[in-house]
């Protein structure tokens, strides 16, 4: 068998591991003493923290969802939930998501503004934007944009929306047309077109269960931080071993200085150009609700995302506590942490929190193409990339699985 290094065992390397190794003989070097990545969690006082999100599993690609399910027992393993999601306006009220599906729920002013809106999109020439601002105007108009779209994305992305690239956008929103939103109105539909409208959680110890389950068997070096890999001799070098191919699934920044014996240094200033945003993660008991996540364009706090991981399994709360993860972009510390929290709504108690440097790829209009480049250079040498941060994409759990899929099938 010839020898295959993975590197990183988020759910991306753990993928390619299990699919590869009947094939290969497959090593797997993770930083980290637990797999998972951004899926990983622990127990605070019994009760189940995600640190990074609250995970969930679906997916519209039948070959993820086939080989996932011939992985785990879907009946006595899982439980299946529909999406209940709200928006928290500034004012207090609730609106479910999406928003746009549920202007009858506004004041009669805000409705007559946002109908207003819909009647000038639809006569409108069709118009093409060139950056997220743009698309969330021309997509939903003015009116909705100032109330949610505006505050809660500039929460998420710290910036002015006109720089935001909208190469990320692809199956992230609901994309619905001024006849389809009225129709939706009136009729009181509910979404029920992206893909985790309804989805499948694990009834112990959350997304760890699939780390756990997808890490068994496979050789995992924990708490390895690779630091040097070198082509010679046409292998590759890693600890003292030699291999014959090489799946990187970790951080692309990490790659120019590690990486030896393949010139790349025309691809280091654009690498170390990437920009990215982490999240602080903070673990608390709220007040019971029903629902699963909530999002937050109040400008009353700096939070935008509170992640309902109590009411995903009864197993993830106990001494009768409903716990939640509540999301803030980028390092907060204690203090902030606190100062917000009281003016969050269902009254949240702090019990952890943990900030996950890298969460969020930003893309520009050069990225993609750049990172295909490289992937095509270092092809030859039987180096791969795949994973979030490898290929710098907005990827949830399935799609990575699924572009670890693909990866594994080119090799």
């Amino acid at each position: 068998m010839q020898k295959i290094a993975v590197i990183g065992a988020g759910v991306s390397g753990l993928t390619v591991a299990r699919l590869l190794q009947n094939r290969y003989q497959i090593t797997v070097f993770e930083k980290e003493f637990t797999p998972g990545g951004l899926i990983r969690c622990k127990r605070v006082d019994g009760n189940l923290y995600h640190l990074c999100g609250g995970h969930v599993f679906n997916s519209k690609r039948k070959d993820v969802l086939d080989w996932f399910w011939s992985l785990f027992d879907r009946e006595k393993e899982f439980i299946k939930a529909e999406r209940n999601s709200v928006v928290f306006m500034e004012d207090n009220s609730l609106i479910p998501y999406p928003i746009e599906n549920h202007i009858y729920l506004f004041d009669e002013d805000k409705q007559k503004s946002i109908i207003a809106d819909m009647i000038h999109i639809a006569k409108a020439d069709k118009l093409v934007p060139d950056n997220f601002e743009e698309f969330l105007k021309y997509r939903f108009g003015e009116t909705l944009y100032e109330l949610y779209f505006k505050p809660y994305n500039e929460k998420v992305w710290r910036r002015d929306l006109k720089y935001v690239p909208l190469s990320w956008l692809e199956g992230k929103l609901p994309m619905p047309t001024v006849a389809e939103m009225i129709f939706n109105n009136i009729n009181h539909v509910k979404e029920k077109q992206f893909v985790h409208s309804t989805f499948w959680y694990e009834k112990q110890n959350g997304s760890q269960y699939i780390a756990d389950r997808l890490a068994e068997g496979l050789d995992i070096r924990y708490g390895n931080c690779i630091s040097n890999i070198e082509y010679n001799n046409g292998v590759w070098h890693i600890e003292g071993e030699y291999f014959n191919k090489v799946v990187f699934c970790g951080n692309i920044k990490e790659v120019p200085t590690m990486l030896k014996g393949v010139d790349i240094s025309g691809y280091a200033l654009q690498i170390e150009s990437l920009e990215y945003h982490g999240t602080t993660s903070v673990f608390c008991e709220i007040d019971r609700n029903p629902y699963s996540w909530i999002y937050q364009p109040s400008r009353l706090h700096d939070s935008h995302r509170i992640i309902c991981t109590g009411n995903f399994s009864e197993s993830n709360n106990v001494d009768g506590k409903m716990t939640a993860t509540i999301e803030f972009t980028d390092e907060k510390s204690r203090d902030v942490i606190n100062n917000n929290l009281f003016r969050i709504p269902l009254h949240p108690k702090y019990l952890a929190h943990y900030y996950n440097k890298y969460t969020y790829p930003i893309q520009n209009v050069r990225t993609r193409e750049m990172i295909t480049e490289l992937k095509n250079k270092m092809r030859p040498y039987n180096f791969y990339f795949v994973g979030r941060f490898a290929d710098w994409e907005y990827y949830n759990m399935d799609v990575a699985m699924g572009a670890a899929m693909d990866i594994c099938r080119g090799i």
